[in-house]
């Protein structure tokens, strides 16, 4: 009896542990709530609109003691809401918690608690003329001036960061910004919803994020209130290549399901091309005389947002500004350097903890400069990590100085070399081609996977399962007898005919591992990375927009027509006994929407407009197809 009253008393025990172990409080949510005070206000804008604004107040703040403001503003909800209920980190990193910082996050117009309508990338109103004229720089500034005024304990500095729309909302502060902003991160920026981020690139709709994302993030809000509308959810199968088939042409997501009450949606249905509308959504013609020191930062394996800070630091840099302007760019997912080590995505081994060295060398030091006057981190103008080496490289400039523009060129033999096809010397030589037929009714997937959200791993996947298709072209390289690094802007320069009047081009650099690679993949012992198909950059080009954006042409049935379109940058090392490979398709689903192939808007066409179709792509004389590349000497 004695035993067994002795046997539950050390189960009640082990089992009081084991709760206590699973429930242990994370150590930077204590040291959060041990350091910091949390005060809600709302703050007034100049026409009036408040805005819901959440304030992390160190504890021992004081006229004595001050402390810089980092401001973070977004349309994703400050949560949590209340006084007393503190979020797990807070800063770009808990290097800044621990140092302390005044930390404020605030609810953007028209989103969660705060007051207003809601305008996704609203416009910029260069000359305000009244209080009724107000955007998110005057937001922003009305922002920073309510905080020095009411904040006590500030040292009359302030910053501010933001990842995706966050970094969109970040780019604003520095846009006619307030006197004491002092720097500004940008991270992942949005930056232009048609030419090429999360949106649309180059023209082409990318539908898989977009639904899911618009789903909730384009669905009315009466009223303010601490919870958003939730994410569609009702696909009714694990596999999003079968639902976005059988959900037919886009205007079907308004007769099926957003029933035109997504406001968002419906812009993007009624601005097929690059309009007014999306012109006036683009901060990058108004980045001119920013004073406040910036770094943006970007992923070169980012599924939304790679376009975003490449054009961000490049327009800031065009206008060349007085102050401080810097790009880091790293191995990573989108907004990847804010989480986790980033020692590999998927099988990609990176050789280092990347995030962790980022938060800490980078972005801490370079913040703390100009906001607590610590030393000047001497930190380049741009401190890039370069994949396949997997080394951090620091360049005064981006792209690097000792680069040279190369040309890819595609061979009729399937081959891929830096060197023309030889008839190109040939007068009078009809050029080569090969061709493919794309039909709208089978897509080429854009991954192996089964799966209905879209996620990242496709920036990163093997792409063996697109190389085996008839309607993929593949050219390849020789084994490569020294190293081959790329540095700056990849384009593509393609020659191409096709039946149709209309068609998508989607081009992929991808590098490939010799037949004997050793597997080291960190999360899959089985995996064989021999052959492995390493996707460096892959884009894709509506036809129909080769000429112009606004003013879209349709393609002349059997006409050979020169396509030519940003890939975005990129920093690889092809390493001596790799390959390069290009890859060329025309569809890539459903991550885009799929092309009728015939010149017609495509968010209004029927079924009965897809139509298969036979494309070309030339390759020798004056047509010859190539992708182009920046290569270090």
């Amino acid at each position: 009896m004695i035993s067994k009253v002795l046997a539950c008393i050390l189960l009640s025990l082990l089992c009081l542990t084991n709760s206590h172990a699973q429930t242990k409080p994370n150590p930077d949510s204590l040291y959060i709530r041990e350091h910091y005070n949390k005060i809600e206000r709302m703050v007034p804008m100049r026409d009036g609109v408040k805005l819901f604004t959440a304030i992390y107040l160190p504890k021992d703040i004081s006229v004595a003691k001050t402390f810089p403001i980092l401001l973070n503003r977004t349309p994703y909800g400050v949560a949590p809401y209340g006084e007393t209920l503190f979020k797990a980190n807070i800063g770009p990193s808990m290097y800044f918690a621990r140092d302390g910082y005044i930390i404020v996050y605030q609810d953007v117009r028209g989103k969660f608690m705060s007051e207003g309508d809601f305008e996704a990338n609203r416009p910029i109103i260069p000359n305000k003329k009244s209080k009724a004229d107000y955007d998110e720089s005057s937001d922003t500034y009305d922002t920073i001036e309510w905080l020095l005024k009411n904040i006590e304990g500030n040292n009359g500095k302030v910053g501010s960061w933001g990842i995706s729309a966050p970094g969109y909302y970040t780019t604003m502060t520095a846009i006619d910004a307030h006197p004491a902003l002092k720097v500004a991160s940008p991270q992942a920026p949005v930056t232009d919803w048609f030419m090429g981020d999360d949106r649309h690139h180059n023209g082409a709709f990318f539908l898989m994020g977009t639904f899911a994302f618009l789903s909730s993030y384009g669905a009315p809000r009466p009223v303010p209130e601490p919870k958003g509308a939730p994410q569609f959810a009702a696909y009714g199968t694990p596999d999003s290549y079968e639902f976005y088939k059988n959900l037919g042409p886009l205007k079907n997501v308004n007769e099926k399901i957003f029933k035109n009450q997504n406001r968002i949606w419906n812009q993007m249905m009624d601005n097929d091309t690059y309009n007014d509308f999306w012109k006036a959504r683009t901060p990058v013609p108004h980045l001119k005389n920013i004073k406040s020191a910036v770094m943006v930062v970007g992923g070169w394996f980012d599924q939304e947002d790679l376009y975003g800070p490449l054009k961000t630091y490049q327009g800031i840099e065009n206008n060349k500004p007085k102050s401080p302007n810097m790009l880091v760019m790293g191995p990573w997912i989108h907004g990847g350097w804010a989480r986790g080590a980033g020692e590999n995505l998927g099988n990609i081994r990176f050789g280092s903890k990347t995030s962790a060295f980022y938060q800490k060398e980078i972005e801490f030091p370079f913040f703390s400069h100009y906001l607590k006057e610590t030393p000047d981190p001497a930190l380049p103008k741009a401190y890039i990590f370069e994949t396949g080496s997997n080394e951090w490289k620091k360049y005064d400039q981006w792209p690097p100085k000792n680069t040279v523009e190369k040309k890819l060129y595609l061979h009729p033999d399937g081959t891929l070399s830096f060197t023309p096809t030889m008839t190109t010397m040939q007068v009078g030589a009809k050029p080569n081609f090969q061709e493919y037929t794309s039909d709208p009714a089978k897509p080429v997937p854009y991954t192996s996977e089964i799966r209905i959200i879209r996620g990242s791993d496709f920036m990163y996947e093997d792409q063996r399962f697109a190389a085996t298709r008839p309607d993929v072209l593949v050219f390849q390289s020789e084994v490569l007898t020294e190293n081959v690094t790329i540095s700056g802007n990849v384009f593509a320069d393609l020659f191409v005919s096709t039946t149709g009047t209309d068609a998508d081009f989607v081009v992929k650099l991808i590098d490939v591992y010799p037949g004997d690679a050793p597997n080291d993949s960190p999360i899959n012992p089985n995996m064989k990375m021999g052959g492995f198909q390493l996707l460096i950059r892959g884009e894709v080009m509506r036809s129909k927009f080769r000429k112009s954006f606004s003013q879209p042409e349709p393609m002349r049935p059997g006409k050979i027509e020169n396509v030519k379109f940003d890939m975005q940058d990129a920093a690889h090392n092809f390493k001596k006994g790799h390959k390069i490979m290009i890859q060329i398709q025309s569809s890539w689903f459903p991550l885009v929407d799929r092309n009728p192939q015939k010149f017609v808007n495509i968010y209004k066409a029927s079924e009965k407009d897809f139509q298969a179709a036979q494309h070309r792509v030339y390759l020798s004389g004056s047509s010859s197809s190539y992708v182009g590349v920046r290569v270090l000497d």
